[in-house]
């Protein structure tokens, strides 16, 4: 159970404005309601008190306000998250690290950066570039969302095939603890000696304390290119192309699928070149030095071709390369050309399974009316469905709910997981018994009490604990072992 203990006094706007400056301390309704959500759009909670703090000190004297008056803190980056994460679930502080967004050091001899947690994702790799490097995970939201953020969620992106997750990426932390107490674990070493705090800590989503500098690894930026659009005429034949290429031993650094559906929303918006009959393509990249390069991209060409693909169209230079890959990380975007909403999903699934698990998420939205496009991270089996909705419809909005269950489901059953990179947060924590076990999770809470004690660390996010936020859903937890 939350153990959040008692509404905030009236003094607290006062406290937070002595500690930084009533410029950096928010408390107009007006001003709460636009920290209420984030981008996952289900579900919303109000505040008391948003704080932008500008330095860790400030960071920490909030933190240990909090603790000592038992008031809930949420961390939040940019808001773009799609679990909930950033929700204040139980009201309190809203820490935002808006204003903590400097890049403290690019280091191209060691490839390493420091960065403050607000920190825009494309910013540090535009700013690496002059330096022959780059910040490899590349969510699609990564002109907008936040380093900090990333680390909170382990976030992903295109590239995550070759190139792995945020957690690939972390050198160290610094952290403030829910007492306000600061720790580094890591650094710029590569390693350190030690348990590995930094696991602990990166994919958190902010349950444990407030990351206030990360030292990250920059990568040196490929050579030259290669993207490609694979056609196919069914979804069925994409996936299986996807499994014949990584088998083949011929790993792209990314492999990205997209429905018809997905398909149909993105020519809407974005004219990238997709072929608006086709049942799927695939937007695959190859990197690497120049010799070579093109026999590998024909070599996976090949493979599609035998396995179905009708067409497969090399990009002739950078421009046509960027074309085929605005549709896709613009295509979440395009939804609002189907729908006035819609619910991002996020499971993992092994690669052999996509066509089962496709299947089975049409078939879920055509039992529940709902209209479900797919796109979604291929190579890694990382699939998001999205659903296309109206959020001012109730009963759309609970039948969103129940079919989102159904497809987390149906991706455990296929032995896979309920998040590849977008967290688990208030909306898929219920669902956690579904991949462990009742001492799996006892460990995860005694973790998390012997960190937060008085759990005001971003209380109702990642373990089943019944927050205000999951109770307003109206979503049955009985079965998830609540």
């Amino acid at each position: 159970m939350s153990t959040v203990v008692s509404p905030p006094t009236p003094s607290l706007a006062g406290e937070l404005s002595a500690l930084l400056g009533p410029d950096q301390v928010l408390t107009s309704d007006y001003d709460l309601t636009l920290y209420e959500y984030d981008a996952s759009s289900l579900t919303r909670a109000h505040p008391d008190a948003v704080v932008l703090p500008r330095t860790t000190d400030q960071v920490s004297a909030v933190m240990k306000l909090c603790y000592e008056r038992g008031l809930p803190c949420t961390p939040r980056g940019a808001g773009t998250g799609l679990s909930g994460g950033s929700v204040p679930c139980e009201g309190g502080v809203v820490l935002s690290f808006a204003r903590m967004n400097r890049i403290l050091d690019i280091d191209p001899d060691n490839r390493f950066a420091v960065v403050q947690p607000g920190v825009i994702n494309l910013q540090l790799s535009e700013a690496a570039r002059r330096h022959g490097l780059y910040y490899a995970p590349d969510p699609s939201s990564q002109r907008v969302c936040t380093i900090g953020g990333n680390v909170g969620e382990n976030s992903g992106g295109a590239h995550t095939l070759l190139h792995g997750v945020t957690t690939n990426h972390v050198l160290g932390l610094e952290v403030v603890l829910p007492t306000g107490e600061v720790i580094t674990c890591g650094g710029p070493e590569e390693d350190s000696p030690g348990l590995d705090l930094r696991g602990l800590f990166v994919g958190a989503e902010g349950t444990l304390g407030a990351v206030t500098t990360i030292w990250v690894r920059l990568s040196p930026l490929p050579e030259t290119t290669r993207t490609m659009l694979a056609v196919f005429d069914h979804t069925n034949a994409a996936s299986e192309a996807v499994s014949a290429v990584v088998a083949n031993g011929d790993v792209p650094a990314a492999m990205e699928m997209l429905d018809n559906a997905a398909i149909q929303a993105v020519e809407l918006a974005y004219h990238a070149g997709y072929p608006t009959d086709a049942g799927a393509v695939l937007l695959i990249e190859v990197e690497g030095v120049a010799e070579g390069l093109d026999e590998h991209a024909a070599a996976i060409a090949a493979i599609c071709e035998a396995q179905g693909a009708r067409e497969v169209r090399i990009a002739a230079d950078a421009v046509q390369a960027q074309k085929l890959w605005s549709g896709r990380k613009g295509a979440f975007a395009a939804m609002g050309r189907l729908s006035p909403d819609y619910y991002t999903m996020d499971g993992v699934i092994p690669r052999s399974r996509l066509p089962d698990v496709l299947e089975r998420v049409a078939e879920v939205g055509h039992r529940y009316d709902l209209r479900i496009p797919n796109v979604f991270h291929a190579g890694d089996g990382n699939l998001h469905p999205l659903i296309l909705f109206d959020a001012s419809d109730p009963e759309q909005a609970r039948r969103v709910h129940r079919a989102a269950d159904e497809i987390l489901q149906a991706c455990v059953e296929a032995g896979g997981s309920l998040t590849g990179e977008h967290g688990v947060g208030l909306e898929k924590n219920a669902l956690m018994p579904l991949v462990f076990g009742p001492d799996d999770l006892e460990q995860m809470r005694r973790v998390r009490r012997a960190v937060d004690p008085k759990l005001i660390c971003n209380p109702g996010k990642l373990l089943p604990t019944p927050g205000r936020c999951a109770r307003e859903t109206g979503r049955s937890r009985a079965s998830a072992g609540w």
